[in-house]
């Protein structure tokens, strides 16, 4: 596990090292203190038993009670101080982590998914546990084997060959059990992201009795997990049993051993004893790492893939505050390609709105336009060229100036759970009247008074379940929040009714007015009306480009009141 002290993670574990420094420590009072029982031992067989001292009897009774007392809070402490450093990094990893996931999948187009909170979870999970605790115990080794040579060599001799035998072992089950556990992990990844999309798109499952299917696909993505980690785990056990033995075969070795040394009178009784209880402590930490490792390996992969996500250079400084925008919007040989040496989706599209002017976009089916809409918001990054609101490029602008001057209804509204109220005011601290005052633009007013409990009605996760409608209002609601000053829409009016119709064109009216710079994509004939200017995409390149009434004449349609029908796609793939 290495990272960059500039990064993220890099610098999250220079902020552990000190609270690891504390666990050493304590680990190395535990380990001293795990010194008291085979001495106790040592004294009560070699002194006690031949005295029959009572006196001495209890008062060594009273300090082996003590030390194991010490040696019990400092284990509590040593697992406090460990759990919180497990919740210290989910709590400073969590942010960066989801957002740069929703980057991730935003701007270079990776996969939509909550895998790197449950990496994050994992690895929270290894370093709050026990994992850790072998590799704290480790070090200690020597000095138990140093203790077992200075009470008779063989002892010692046979302590060092038990680690040696331990230690391999460990080695032999991180070589077998490392590929299967990767590969696992990988599967069980994909299997867990077919699982999201299945929740995602539960509607058009249920309703197209695509569910038998699904379980299928599901399923032998998750065989192809399970069949590698059944692999390592019986490696694991194997090895954990080989280690088991070994250990439980050197004990009773030792006592053989120290049997005959007794009879010799080269050792006494107690000796004998505690030899088996030093070998016991020193070899621990190897047979705990065999058991330990898969969780191991399981943390590594964990880390990795988080390291992949957050990267491995330190954050960009946070973009200076600028000035309220007027919404002059200028588009310059704008490109964007999926993957590099793919096809591009966006071809060098370039135009100009001043504040206040309203642009519709349309053209035939993927032409590039949702592509295009999320380009214009900044939601993607272009792979060339530029997006300028007021001269400055988007990738510029300060976060808070985002949420202050932009507005975005996407072609597919998600909204959060959490109440109407919360996702109109795009899940920040707002007043009242503000979001009154939003809702009231997108026409959404009396539709939200309407539902169980008006603006504080929960929605979302356990919450009420919204039409198709109802989502697509109060999505434009959000975009309307604030002071934008600049609002794109995608297909606004795809879920609406007349009614919602009506309430959409007034929302593009109140908007020109207002001076706010709008972009529509849409297909009824009804929302062009009310724009200034048309562009025709074909292909991701520009067909046509400029006043309503030119380019409708050009290709031979004629805008028309809000209830007319949608733009007929032949006419739209009409060549001027």
């Amino acid at each position: 596990m290495s990272a960059s002290e500039n990064s993220i993670l890099g610098r999250a574990r220079a902020a552990c090292r000190r609270a690891y420094i504390g666990v050493g420590v304590f680990s190395g009072g535990i380990n001293l203190l795990m010194l008291t029982s085979p001495l106790f031992m040592m004294q009560v067989y070699d002194r006690v038993l031949a005295t029959r001292h009572l006196n001495t009897l209890v008062l060594l009774a009273l300090v082996v009670v003590l030390a194991l007392l010490t040696s019990a809070v400092l284990e509590l402490a040593r697992s406090a101080i460990l759990s919180r450093v497990g919740l210290w990094l989910d709590r400073e990893l969590s942010g960066p982590a989801l957002s740069a996931t929703v980057e991730r999948a935003l701007r270079a187009g990776g996969t939509r998914s909550a895998q790197v909170l449950r990496d994050l979870a994992a690895l929270r999970g290894f370093v709050a546990g026990h994992g850790l605790f072998p590799l704290f115990d480790l070090p200690w080794t020597p000095l138990f084997l140093a203790v077992a040579f200075l009470m008779h060599p063989w002892f010692g001799w046979l302590t060092l060959v038990g680690g040696a035998l331990l230690f391999a072992l460990a080695m032999a089950s991180e070589m077998t059990t490392r590929e299967p556990t990767q590969q696992a992990g990988v599967a069980m990844a994909a299997a867990l992201n077919e699982a999201d999309a299945a929740l995602r798109n539960a509607d058009a499952i249920g309703a197209m009795g695509m569910l038998p299917g699904l379980v299928r696909r599901w399923r032998e993505r998750q065989d192809a997990a399970l069949v590698p980690l059944a692999l390592a785990s019986d490696r694991t056990a194997l090895y954990s049993t080989l280690a088991r033995t070994v250990r439980m075969v050197l004990q009773n070795l030792i006592l053989a051993v120290g049997a005959v040394l007794v009879i010799n009178d080269q050792v006494t009784g107690g000796a004998m004893m505690a030899a088996s209880i030093i070998m016991g402590r020193a070899v621990a930490p190897f047979e705990q790492a065999i058991s330990a490792w898969k969780a191991l390996v399981s943390a590594r992969q964990s880390y990795q893939r988080l390291e992949t996500i957050l990267g491995v250079s330190a954050p960009a400084a946070e973009a200076m505050r600028l000035p309220r925008p007027e919404g002059r919007l200028t588009v310059d040989q704008l490109r964007w390609l999926p993957a590099p040496g793919a096809e591009a989706v966006i071809r060098q599209v370039s135009f100009s709105l001043l504040p206040g002017e309203a642009l519709g976009i349309i053209g035939p089916s993927a032409a590039g336009k949702t592509t295009l809409a999320r380009l214009l918001v900044g939601s993607q990054a272009p792979s060339s060229g530029a997006v300028r609101l007021d001269g400055a490029s988007l990738s510029l602008l300060h976060m808070a100036d985002r949420n202050a001057y932009i507005g975005y209804l996407p072609q597919d509204v998600e909204l959060f759970s959490g109440t109407v109220r919360d996702n109109i005011a795009r899940l920040g601290e707002a007043d009242d009247p503000a979001v009154i005052k939003a809702a009231t633009a997108a026409g959404a007013h009396e539709m939200i008074l309407a539902l169980p409990k008006g603006y504080d009605t929960p929605i979302g996760e356990n919450g009420l379940v919204l039409s198709g409608g109802q989502r697509q209002r109060i999505g434009l609601a959000r975009a309307l929040f604030g002071d934008p000053r600049l609002v794109v829409l995608d297909e606004p009016n795809s879920h609406l009714d007349a009614v919602g119709e009506q309430a959409l064109i007034a929302a593009i009216r109140s908007l020109r007015a207002a001076g706010v710079t709008l972009v529509m994509i849409a297909q009824r004939m009804g929302a062009v009306a009310q724009m200034d200017k048309i562009l025709v995409l074909r292909q991701g390149a520009v067909e046509n480009f400029g006043p309503r009434e030119e380019v409708l004449g050009r290709l031979g349609l004629v805008a028309k009141p809000p209830a007319e029908r949608a733009v007929p796609t032949a006419a739209t793939e009409a060549r001027p």
